[in-house]
C-alpha cells in the first residue's frame, strides 16, 4: 500500500537527520500515515515530527521542515510540506492517481485484498446461541458482525475459521425438554404443567404440534424419562434445523458447527480441570468447585462445578477456548457476544492465562440490543405471532441485503434503531438503495457502451484529469486502507461509510462529466474509470455479504 511507501520515506529520513546530526539520536516511536480531514492539507499527513519534539526538545515544526529537505521525489507523490504545528503533508501525483484505473481493472476482484495476516490462523466464533428457540433480531446483528469481519480478515490476509458453538449439554437444554414435553402433552390432552424456568414463547406450542404431526402419541407410552430425553433431541435438531435456514437466508454461513456435549465426551472438560488442580486455580468451598480468579486480579472468583456436580457454563467455556488454542493451534481466536455476557469477559480473559495462554490471543466483541421501528412507531412483539420479532420475519419484509447493511451500519458497542420502513424505501434516504443504485447505474452505463459497440480497453487513462475524475480515484483507492481499518480494529462499520462516501462520490461524478459523449477517446478513458468504480463498489458490497445489483 502506498501509506507504507510513505512511511519507510519519513524513517529514512529520520534516520538521515540523526546521522547527521540536525535530529538527536532518540528512539523514534510509531510512524503513522493518517488522511487530512481538510483536502487542502494534502492527501496524507504524519505527526511524526510532533512525536519527536518532546524527546529531541526541538521545535516541531523545525524538524518536520528539515526531514521534508530530506525525502527524495517518487513516482507518486507531487508534493510534501511541513505545515504547522509540526506536520509533514503529502500531495499524490495527478498522473499517478490517473494510472492506478490501471492498476485496480487488472486486480480485478482481487483489489483490496493486503497481507496483513500473512496467513496466520483465525477463528471467528459468533452467534452461538443456545438452540432453545428462533433466532432473534439480536442474534442477526451479531451474525453479520461476524460474517463481514470474517470476510475481511480473509481479505487481509488471515486463513479464516467461522464456528457456530451450540449447546447441547446443561441446565437451559433439561428446561427445553421439559419445557416440550409439556406443551407435547398438553396438545394430546394430558394435564401437563410448564416447569418454572421453562420456555413460555409461543413457538414451543407450534414445536409440539409439529412433532406430533410427525411421531403422533407415541412419546405418551415410554418412560417419562426417556420421553422426555428422544422427544427433546427432535425439538432440538428441528430447532437447530430452522437457525441454519435462517442463517443461510442472511448469507451467514459457517465451517464449523461444534457441541458443547462433544467436550465431555472427548475429555476436554476433565483435562482442563485438571490442569487448573495443578496449578492450584480450583478450591473447593461452599460444597461446589471454584476457579480462584482473585488470585488473578479478579473482583471474585466463579463456580466452576456446582454441588450437584454440573459443570457451569463458565466451565465449558474454558474447555471450548482450551480446544481452540491447544488442540486446534488457532493463532487468536475473536469471539462475538450479545450484550448480556459483559461481564463474562474479564474471567474468561484471566482463565486463558492461568494455562498458560497469551490472554491477547483472544479477542472478544460485545454487540448491543437492537430496537426495532415502523417509523416513529416501537416494536415490541411480533404482529404475527404475538411473541417475540424473530429474525426471519424481518429478512421475510425487508430482504437480506437490507437486514445485512443496517446491522453492520453502527459499531459493535452502540445501540442501534432498525427502521423496517426506511429500510424497505426506493429512495436516496435509504442507503442501501442509495449505494446499490450506484452500482446499477454503472452497470447501465457499461451496458449502453456495450451496445452502441464502444469497447475501451485501449481508452487512455492519462486523460482523467478533472477534479471529479480524481476526487472518485481517490475514493477508489481507500478500499484497501479500509480493509486495514477493519481488520486492526475489528470494526466492520466502516465498510457502510466507506461505501456511501464512494456511491455519493460516483453520482456526483456522474453528474458533472458524461461519460459516453461524441469525445470518443474520453469516452473511452471514462468508461475505463466507471469500470474500475464498478470493481471497488461491488467488492467493497460483497465484503458486507450484500449483493451488487446490475438493474434496480
Amino acid at each position: 500500500m502506498l501509506k507504507e511507501i510513505l512511511i519507510d520515506l519519513l524513517t529514512q529520513a529520520a534516520a538521515q537527520a540523526q546521522q547527521s546530526g540536525k535530529l538527536p539520536s532518540v528512539t523514534l516511536p510509531p510512524v503513522t500515515i493518517e488522511r487530512p480531514q481538510n483536502p487542502e492539507h494534502g492527501d496524507y499527513a504524519s505527526s511524526l515530527p510532533l512525536k519527536l519534539a518532546r524527546s529531541a526538545g526541538t521545535n516541531p515544526l523545525d524538524i518536520a521542515r528539515e526531514m521534508v529537505s530530506l525525502i527524495p521525489a517518487t513516482a507518486e507523490i507531487e508534493n510534501i510540506t511541513a505545515a504547522p504545528p509540526g506536520f509533514i503533508n503529502f500531495t499524490l501525483k495527478d498522473n499517478w492517481l490517473a494510472q492506478q484505473v490501471e492498476s485496480i481493472l487488472n486486480a480485478g476482484e482481487t483489489f483490496g485484498n493486503i497481507d496483513l495476516g500473512h496467513g496466520s490462523r483465525v477463528q471467528v466464533e459468533f452467534v452461538s446461541i443456545n438452540p432453545t428457540g428462533p433466532l432473534h433480531v439480536g442474534h442477526g446483528r451479531g451474525a453479520i458482525l461476524g460474517s463481514t469481519l470474517s470476510n475481511t480478515l480473509t481479505a487481509g490476509g488471515y486463513q479464516v475459521e467461522k464456528e457456530y458453538y451450540f449447546n447441547d449439554a446443561g441446565s437451559q437444554m433439561e428446561a427445553f425438554r421439559r419445557s416440550l414435553f409439556a406443551r407435547y402433552q398438553q396438545y394430546l390432552g394430558k394435564d401437563a404443567e410448564m416447569p418454572s424456568e421453562g420456555y413460555l414463547g409461543n413457538y414451543m406450542v407450534d414445536l409440539a404440534k409439529e412433532l406430533i404431526n410427525e411421531v403422533g402419541d407415541r412419546f405418551l407410552t415410554i418412560p417419562e424419562v426417556e420421553a422426555m430425553s428422544a422427544l427433546g433431541r427432535l425439538g432440538f435438531e428441528r430447532i437447530l434445523s430452522q437457525m441454519r435456514e435462517d442463517l443461510k437466508l442472511l448469507r451467514v454461513d459457517f465451517d464449523a458447527w461444534f457441541s458443547e456435549q462433544s467436550l465431555y465426551e472427548n475429555g476436554q472438560f476433565e483435562k482442563v480441570m485438571s490442569l487448573l488442580r495443578e496449578g492450584g486455580y480450583l478450591a473447593e468451598k461452599e460444597n461446589a468447585t471454584w476457579f480462584v480468579s482473585t488470585a488473578l486480579g479478579e473482583d471474585k472468583d466463579n463456580v466452576v462445578v456446582r454441588g450437584d456436580g454440573l459443570p457451569t457454563y463458565f466451565a465449558a467455556d474454558i474447555a471450548y477456548h482450551y480446544n481452540k488454542f491447544i488442540e486446534r493451534k488457532f493463532d487468536r481466536v475473536i469471539d462475538i457476544w450479545g450484550a448480556d455476557h459483559q461481564g463474562h469477559v474479564s474471567r474468561l480473559k484471566a482463565v486463558i492465562g492461568a494455562l498458560g495462554i497469551d490472554p491477547d490471543r483472544l479477542e472478544l466483541i460485545i454487540h448491543q440490543m437492537v430496537t426495532l421501528r415502523r417509523g416513529s412507531e416501537l416494536m415490541r412483539v411480533s404482529k404475527r405471532s404475538g411473541d417475540i420479532i424473530t429474525l426471519r420475519e424481518v429478512i421475510d419484509e425487508v430482504g437480506t441485503d437490507a437486514c445485512r447493511y443496517f446491522f453492520l451500519s453502527r459499531s459493535a458497542d452502540s445501540q442501534m434503531d432498525f427502521d423496517l420502513e426506511l429500510a424497505k424505501k426506493e429512495a436516496p434516504d435509504n442507503p442501501v438503495y442509495y449505494v446499490q443504485y450506484a452500482h446499477a447505474r454503472i452497470a447501465s452505463i457499461l451496458r449502453v457502451a456495450g451496445e452502441r459497440g464502444i469497447t475501451h480497453a485501449d481508452g487512455d487513462v492519462s486523460l482523467l484529469t478533472s477534479e471529479p475524475e480524481l476526487t472518485l480515484i481517490r475514493k477508489l483507492l481507500l478500499l484497501p486502507e479500509m480493509v486495514e481499518v477493519v481488520v486492526q480494529t475489528l470494526e466492520p462499520h466502516h465498510l457502510t461509510y466507506y461505501a456511501q462516501t464512494l456511491a455519493t462520490t460516483f453520482h456526483s461524478f456522474y453528474k458533472l462529466c458524461r461519460v459516453i459523449s461524441d469525445d470518443q477517446t474520453l469516452t473511452k478513458s471514462r468508461l475505463k474509470l466507471v469500470g474500475a468504480t464498478k470493481i471497488v463498489l461491488a467488492r467493497t458490497l460483497h465484503l458486507m455479504g450484500m449483493t451488487a445489483p446490475d438493474r434496480m
